[in-house]
């Protein structure tokens, strides 16, 4: 029986030899009949195939293939820099609308096809980022969100620095977690990091909110990792501690959270309708028009647009600022619209409510923690923005936080800001026509017993009780917040800074520095760069291309340009290090942002793998429009056998 099989399976060998080899000259054919009967049809078959008409045929067929692929892959490209949906509701013949991917294209239209090209243009966008980020240490950004499925989804964002000393962060993946514990989280990168081909022995930094699941000192993701890698350091996000530090003054001050509940409730009462938006629209045209009149505006391009209250992010202090804004700009426009509430109100309760809250609006002590609030909150503002920079720094960020401190103790110190902040709350008061109290008269504080409230002057409660209190309030809440910017690394990392001809070099601070990676120094490399840091700065101080440098950011970039990251190259391995150590988690929360316009509720049944190419391909344009059509026709040629095939090249 052995024999049998064994002599069918030769003499099938047999066969496949003769047809892999059969002659391309036809002088050399055998004729069909000479051919086993058992691959006579074969041979016929493929004897037609290398007729020049039929290889002409053949390659006329991949040609037209290469081009449908290419006009499909543009549409694709098309879609997904949008982030437009790519399927219609009715795709048949008939419709008149059968989806934006149907309409600009004719064939290769399944949704597999959409999905491989998506998939192959991602594959090609992730490969440049990891091809551009190297071997390099990097750090990573981590955060979770709902999206509008309800499923939480984990965006990962890298941070590294680039062969130009350039700091640079890149969305990497977003991943469906079934559980937010610390340990799935843990899992979810590890397999993130196994897919990408990236080593966790080149983390250098983690970066998150302030979440228990994150930061947790023993069973928390930041731990996870420091129990792999003790160079992995974590930071928590500065733009996250500003925001815990404003709520823990609209919390904790009673003036401060009485006033911000007023503001809540003024633009949820204006902005109640389409009607009332439309007057307080109105009212303001009608106060520009009339200060255009009067000269008490300048005319011009982008300036006097229409505008309404801005209504603040329960989540995102800095939104506050804006509403406050909005809210002086446009005073008289809500007192009118509040007026005509009253005045026009559908139910008696409407009408009482815009009784008691234009009585509160109108009152001094809204006026006086409007401008207050605008002034700390304008002073923090320039701080969130700066930390939202993709390429901003821990040196500079820590900088930043010292300046916001030392401007809001000149507001408490300095009597000229006293009486500055006096004269535009008495001038804005006195436009509007709202009493103001004599400053020494006793304060009647509302709500308390006469005979047992202290005796005090409204000067001491307006001066000492709100705006000292308000700002020692802000300044102990952002020492604490900031408490680990005093840490022994981050002031090491300080010393690095090019500022004032780097008036903070510091030779211990930099070789302590240096001990904090021992992965990246070893104990002979810290002795040797012992002796290269006076080289070093002589070299700073006496070149004039060093002198104007602020920022360790700016110091890298001009080593690379000026190739003395090759002369100094432990110092320029220190500065990297400090480059890569997260600030913010502002780049994650983009992504959560992106991830609202790709899968919006609409597009609520995306599946995991095409939501996380498509944000890739979405956010990373600059990357995905670097690459060229025939990368991504070459990988999804080769994901699996095609029916159509591309030209030989």
């Amino acid at each position: 029986m052995k024999n049998n099989v064994d002599s069918e399976s030769s003499k099938k060998d047999e066969l496949e030899a003769i047809l892999d080899n059969l002659p391309s000259d036809p002088a050399r054919r055998k004729r069909i009949l000479d051919y086993d009967p058992n691959i006579r049809d074969e041979v016929r078959r493929r004897y037609l195939l290398k007729g020049p008409f039929i290889s002409r045929q053949l390659e006329s067929s991949k040609h037209n293939y290469y081009t449908l692929l290419n006009a499909s892959i543009d549409c694709v490209r098309f879609l997904l820099r949008q982030g437009l949906a790519f399927r219609g509701h009715d795709e048949s013949e008939s419709s008149n609308n059968r989806g934006n991917f149907l309409d600009r294209n004719l064939q290769l239209t399944s949704p597999v096809i959409q999905k491989d090209i998506i998939n192959a243009a991602a594959v090609e966008t992730l490969n440049a980022i990891m091809f551009d980020m190297g071997d390099a240490p990097f750090s990573i950004l981590v955060d979770e969100a709902r999206d509008h499925s309800v499923k939480e989804q984990m965006a990962v964002v890298l941070r590294y620095v680039d062969d130009k000393g350039q700091v640079i962060e890149r969305f990497v993946g977003i991943q469906h977690v079934k559980s937010t514990d610390a340990r799935s989280l843990k899992l979810a990168i590890d397999e993130l990091f196994s897919r990408n081909g990236l080593s966790i022995s080149n983390l250098r930094g983690q970066g998150y909110d302030g979440a228990s699941n994150m930061q947790g000192e023993f069973n928390g993701l930041k731990a996870l990792i420091l129990k792999e890698n003790d160079c992995a350091f974590y930071v928590h996000c500065f733009a996250h501690r500003l925001q815990l530090a404003l709520v823990a003054l609209a919390k904790n001050h009673v003036p401060v959270a009485s006033f911000f509940f007023l503001v809540t409730r003024v633009v949820n009462i204006v902005g109640a309708s389409c009607k009332r938006r439309d007057l307080l629209r109105e009212q303001q045209h009608n106060e520009v028009m009339e200060a255009l009149h009067n000269d008490e505006l300048l005319s011009g391009k982008g300036l006097n647009q229409e505008t309404t209250l801005k209504r603040p992010g329960d989540t995102r202090w800095g939104s506050h600022y804006g509403t406050l804004l909005s809210i002086i700009s446009m005073f008289s426009s809500t007192i009118k619209v509040i007026e005509m509430i009253i005045e026009d109100g559908t139910y008696p309760d409407q009408r009482g409510e815009g009784n008691l809250l234009l009585a509160q609006v109108q009152s001094f002590d809204f006026i006086f923690c409007l401008f207050l609030m605008r002034q700390v909150l304008g002073v923090k503002n320039d701080l969130s923005q700066a930390l939202q920079k993709n390429d901003q720094d821990i040196v500079n960020a820590m900088d930043l936080v010292k300046a916001c401190k030392q401007q809001l103790q000149t507001m408490r110190e300095d009597e000229c800001e006293w009486e500055t902040f006096l004269d535009k709350v008495y001038s804005f008061c006195g436009k509007h026509g709202i009493k103001i109290p004599n400053m020494d008269d006793v304060f009647v504080a509302q709500g308390k017993s006469q005979r047992r409230a202290e005796k005090i002057t409204n000067l001491h409660h307006y001066r000492v009780e709100v705006f000292y209190t308000v700002i020692d309030r802000q300044l102990s809440d952002l020492n604490d917040s900031f408490i680990e910017v005093n840490s022994e690394l981050l002031v090491c990392v300080a010393s690095l800074s090019p500022d004032n001809l780097f008036s903070a070099f510091d030779k211990q601070k930099l070789l302590r520095l240096a001990k904090f990676y021992p992965r990246d120094f070893s104990e002979r490399d810290v002795l040797s760069l012992e002796d290269k840091l006076d080289i070093y700065l002589n070299e700073m101080r006496s070149n004039s291309e060093f002198s104007q440098l602020k920022g360790i950011g700016s110091l890298a970039k001009k080593l690379v340009e000026t190739g003395k990251h090759k002369t100094h190259a432990s110092v320029y391995k220190l500065l990297t290090l400090a480059l890569v150590l997260p600030v913010a988690t502002a780049s994650v929360e983009r992504v959560f942002s992106a991830m609202n316009i790709v899968k919006n509720p609409l597009r609520n049944r995306m599946g995991d793998q095409w939501m996380n190419d498509s944000l890739l391909v979405y956010i990373e344009k600059d990357i995905f429009n670097s690459i060229g059509n025939d990368a991504i026709m070459l990988r999804f040629q080769n994901m699996r056998l095609r029916r159509g095939q591309l030209p030989s090249r």
